[in-house]
């Protein structure tokens, strides 16, 4: 966050003609130690800019991951190298770190991505941004499709591969269906 806030804070402390800390304690680190934690986080942030009233539904919102992980269009590489161009980071050194992808189920091999299927995690996000709350402008309105439709990700199929999931996922997602599917 340091690299990121820190130019923007020179920036507008040159302009306002001022000293200090531009951010304040607006960005704070806090460990996520369970699962719930983190799809917590992620749900919430997924749906800032629904709740905001800048997108009516996620895969539609800009600059989030739920976007990126339903269309992927962003390369982290090539805004990194843009920003160093623009003089933003004096230098970075950190390892570049994509977005996690999601594993779908616990294996017996290494593991680096999230133990959930995506389209659980899209069914999670559509039935919390379809939770009124009062006094909050933004959620996903009643009217609009299920996430799996808007998608179209069949439900029955779904629910074939959540329920049955150690019966069809080898031969609907393992190397060599998508073997399969890269030759066809």
């Amino acid at each position: 966050m340091k690299c990121l806030t820190e130019p923007i804070a020179r920036q507008a402390n040159k302009e306002d003609r001022c000293t200090g800390h531009f951010w304040e304690s607006r960005y704070k680190s806090q460990a996520l130690l369970t699962d719930e934690a983190t799809l917590s986080a992620m749900a919430y942030v997924d749906l800032n800019p629904v709740r905001a009233g800048m997108a009516d539904r996620p895969e539609t919102s800009s600059h989030t991951s739920i976007k990126e992980r339903i269309s992927p269009c962003f390369d982290l590489q090539q805004a990194i190298q843009m920003q160093k161009d623009m003089g933003n980071f004096n230098g970075f050194t950190v390892p570049l770190k994509p977005l996690l992808h999601f594993e779908g189920a616990v294996r017996n091999e290494q593991q680096t991505g999230l133990l959930y299927a995506l389209d659980d995690y899209l069914q999670l996000v559509d039935m919390t941004g379809r939770s009124l709350r009062s006094g909050k402008k933004g959620f996903i309105p009643a009217h609009l499709p299920s996430i799996l439709q808007r998608l179209s990700i069949d439900y029955n199929t779904w629910l074939i591969n959540t329920t049955k999931f150690e019966c069809v996922y080898s031969k609907r997602f393992g190397k060599r269906a998508r073997l399969r599917n890269i030759a066809a």
